[in-house]
């Protein structure tokens, strides 16, 4: 292909994917270092490490979904619906976050029946749950809760904290689609959600169709993000 050829958007995901790379090298690189002071008693250097280590995290996994997203968009993200374990699922999306979570004294609890299966993209989903582990990460106060359960012809994935909840004007919204606004304060783009919303949607069984919603309460009375897939 000549470079005359190449568009804009390819560009972009061949940068963008550069820059993942580099920064997953760096991620590993600061977690060694905080690693190494909390075994010196230095306190102080590992929280202040633990806050940069989860805005990092959170900078790659946005990366990883505007390549998805890209992919998706161009036909060429290999959708791969199978039939996998939910238990393992989970618990692989925990453990992928499980150095965040000790930094901040996180405990996450799973309640999901060893013996439920489902058919899914087990990529692209344990994405959506990565990414309501890193939003939850930033509003919980210390627990977060993950819930699989067959209900109604759907496997309904909840995710749960015990902070403050979701702002009414995103709940009167009724779901947690894609049409959420830039906030220029929070510096929120809404890009997680729109990449769990398209998710969700990729899901389809006859007339039934995926979907994602957000409420409050729940068993730790928080926020509730919720993955409906048919």
């Amino acid at each position: 292909m000549a470079q005359d050829d190449i568009s804009f958007s390819d560009l972009i995901a061949s940068s963008i994917h550069d820059m993942k790379n580099s920064l997953n090298l760096q991620v590993s690189a600061l977690e060694k270092i905080a690693m190494q002071s909390r075994d010196k008693g230095d306190s102080a250097t590992f929280d202040d490490l633990g806050r940069v280590i989860y805005q990092a995290n959170r900078m790659n996994l946005n990366l990883i979904e505007l390549l998805s997203l890209y992919k998706l968009g161009k036909s060429i993200y290999p959708v791969d619906i199978n039939e996998h374990s939910v238990a393992e699922l989970i618990e692989e999306a925990v453990l992928q976050n499980q150095t965040m979570m000790d930094f901040k004294g996180i405990r996450v609890s799973i309640d999901c029946a060893p013996d439920l299966f489902w058919y899914l993209d087990r990529e692209l989903v344990k994405g959506v749950l990565v990414n309501a582990l890193n939003n939850a990460y930033l509003y919980t106060h210390d627990m977060i809760h993950i819930e699989a359960r067959h209900h109604d012809k759907l496997l309904q994935l909840r995710v749960e904290d015990n902070g403050r909840g979701y702002p009414e004007r995103l709940l009167h919204q009724g779901d947690a689609s894609s049409d959420k606004p830039v906030n220029f304060e929070s510096g929120s783009t809404g890009l997680g959600f729109y990449f769990s919303d398209q998710v969700a949607k990729l899901h389809k069984n006859g007339a039934l169709r995926g979907a994602l919603s957000i409420e409050n309460g729940g068993s730790l009375g928080g926020g509730c993000l919720v993955l409906h897939l048919p």
